[in-house]
C-alpha cells in the first residue's frame, strides 16, 4: 500500500528544511540562514504514532513584482539570496506540485515575523487546494512569541500550532493530529528492504544532470537552469523500468575544492558524495562542447574511491560538429583521462533532444549485473595460472612472487583475493596485468575490481 504524503510549504526562510531533518531524524536537507536555500523537493519516509508518511520539503512561496524575477529587488529587506531570485517561479511550481500530490499539508510560518503577504499568498493557495492543512506557527521559543501566535488565526486555516522546529517543542502536538488526517492511517508494518537499484547522476555544475533525468522521467521532476549549482540537495526518484525498482539520485555539482563555497554549497556536495557512497552505479556526465576536464577526471575518482560502478554520459552531443570520427576520437580521448576507469562504458547522448537517452537506464542495469558476476573458484584459478604462465611475475631482490591459489569471495564489487608466497612482491603493474587478463574473460563493464593479497597461512 502506497504511504500517505505530506507537503511541508510557507514562504522563505521560515524553517521548513529544520522542521523537515527533524521529522527525518536526519539532517537530509540542506539548512542555511539564507531565504531560497531549498529549490527543488525532497523525499523523506516518517513514522508516528504507528502511523508510516512520507513528508515532502519545498522551496519558499515568495509573492515577488516581475522585477525581482528579473533578479534585482530595492529596498533593505530582500528576503531572497541573490543567486535564488532568479529561481522564483521554478521554485513556486515545484511547491504548488507537491501540494496537489499530498494527503496533507503542513503550513509553517514565522511567529516572531508575523503574518507576512507571503503567508496570505500560501493560505490562499492551500485554501484552494481542499487538502487538511495544520498551520505549524514555528520559532516560537520563548513564552512571549508563542503568545503572539494566535494572530495567525486570521489567516482562516484553522487550529494553530506553536511550535519550535529547532528545539522539537510542540511539535509532537502537531503530529498527533496530523496522523489522524492521513487517509493511510494504520499500525506499523515492518518496513521492506528498499532492494531498488540506485542509480546516481553526478558530475561538475552545468553538464546537464537535472536534465537528464527529467527526460528519464518524462516529467519535470526537478528544476532546470543554465545557472550552474541549480540543485543542491540530492534528489531521490522512485521509477521503475520493464519491471525493475530503480531510485534515481540526482546531485548537486561537485566542483573543484578550491572553488567551493562555505555553507549550503559545501553541504550539497557533502550530499553529492553521499549519494556516490550509496549508489550502486554512478552516472558520470560530462559535457561534449568542453570535452572531458580535469574536474571530471576527479568526479571520477570518487567514484572509484568508493567502489562504484560507472557509465560515463558524453551529454550536449547535438551540439558538437561531428564527422564519421568524431565519436571514436572522443572515446579514445576518455580511455585516454580515465586511465584508472578505462573499463566504463561511454553513451554519447543529448538529454536536451532526447538522443540515445532511452540507452542509459539498460546500460547502467548491465553495469549492475556486472557488479554481482561470479567466477567458478576453477575457472578464476586457470585464468590466473595462464596468465603467470603468459607473464611471469618479477622478483625482488632475488625473491619472485608465487601465486598459490585464488578465490572470490564477494561482489559488488567483486572480489578476488591471491593467496601468495608474500605480498610484498606484488607490484602495481602485475596487479593491473592480472585485473586485465581477467577482464578479457570476464569483462566485468563498468565495474571496479577489487584485488587483495594474502600471505600464504595468513586468516
Amino acid at each position: 500500500m502506497k504511504q500517505a504524503t505530506v507537503a511541508l510549504v510557507g514562504r522563505p526562510n521560515v524553517g521548513k528544511s529544520t522542521l523537515f531533518n527533524r521529522l527525518a531524524g536526519r539532517r537530509q536537507a540542506v539548512v542555511d540562514d539564507r531565504p531560497g536555500t531549498t529549490r527543488d523537493r525532497s523525499f523523506a519516509s516518517c513514522e508516528w504514532n504507528g502511523v508510516i508518511f512520507t513528508i515532502v520539503d519545498t522551496g519558499g512561496i515568495e509573492v515577488l513584482p516581475d522585477k525581482v524575477v528579473a533578479g534585482s529587488r530595492p529596498g533593505p529587506e530582500q528576503l531572497l539570496s541573490k543567486d535564488s531570485a532568479a529561481f522564483i517561479p521554478l521554485i513556486r511550481s515545484q511547491a504548488e506540485l507537491a501540494i496537489e500530490e499530498a494527503d496533507a499539508v503542513i503550513f509553517l510560518t514565522d511567529a516572531i515575523a508575523g503574518i507576512t503577504p507571503a503567508d496570505e499568498e500560501v493560505a490562499h493557495i492551500l485554501r484552494r487546494s481542499r487538502k487538511p492543512v495544520f498551520l505549524a506557527a514555528n520559532k516560537t521559543e520563548s513564552d512571549r512569541v508563542r503568545a503572539t501566535a494566535v494572530e495567525f488565526y486570521a489567516l482562516g486555516i484553522g487550529e494553530v500550532y506553536p511550535i519550535s522546529a529547532l528545539h522539537g517543542k510542540g511539535v509532537a502536538d502537531m503530529l498527533d493530529d496530523l496522523v489522524l488526517a492521513l487517509p493511510a492511517a494504520r499500525e506499523t508494518e515492518a518496513e521492506e528492504e528498499d532492494e531498488s537499484i540506485k542509480l546516481a547522476i553526478v558530475g561538475r555544475p552545468n553538464v546537464g544532470k537535472s536534465s537528464l533525468l527529467n527526460k528519464l522521467l518524462g516529467e519535470e521532476r526537478v528544476i532546470v537552469s543554465p545557472v550552474p549549482g541549480t540543485t543542491r540537495d540530492a534528489i531521490d526518484t522512485q521509477m521503475e523500468w520493464e519491471g525493475t525498482a530503480i531510485t534515481l539520485i540526482d546531485t548537486a555539482g561537485i566542483r573543484r575544492r578550491g572553488k567551493v563555497k562555505p555553507g549550503a554549497e559545501q553541504y550539497s556536495v557533502l550530499r553529492a558524495l553521499s549519494a556516490i557512497q550509496r549508489a550502486d552505479v554512478a552516472l558520470l556526465v560530462v559535457d561534449a562542447t568542453q570535452g572531458l576536464i580535469a574536474q571530471d577526471s576527479h568526479v571520477a575518482a570518487f567514484i572509484l574511491d568508493e567502489w562504484c560502478s560507472a557509465v560515463v554520459l558524453v551529454n550536449k552531443w547535438d551540439a558538437v560538429d561531428k564527422d564519421t570520427y568524431t565519436m571514436l576520437a572522443y572515446t579514445q580521448d576518455v580511455r585516454e583521462k580515465l586511465k584508472f576507469m578505462d573499463y566504463v562504458p561511454v553513451l554519447f547522448i543529448s538529454a536536451l533532444t532526447g538522443k540515445r537517452v532511452q540507452r542509459v537506464i539498460p546500460e547502467a542495469l548491465a553495469v549492475h549485473r556486472a557488479r554481482y558476476e561470479r567466477i567458478p573458484t576453477s575457472e578464476l584459478n586457470r585464468i590466473v595460472r595462464d596468465a603467470v604462465a603468459h607473464h611471469a611475475p618479477p622478483s625482488k631482490r632475488g625473491k619472485r612472487l608465487k601465486i598459490l591459489y585464488a578465490s572470490q569471495p564477494d561482489v559488488a564489487p567483486p572480489t578476488f583475493i591471491f593467496h601468495v608466497n608474500d605480498q610484498e612482491l606484488v607490484h602495481f603493474t602485475y596487479r593491473r596485468y592480472l585485473e586485465n587478463r581477467i577482464r578479457e574473460a570476464h569483462p566485468f563493464p563498468g565495474t571496479p575490481l577489487k584485488m587483495i593479497f594474502r600471505r600464504r597461512g595468513r586468516e
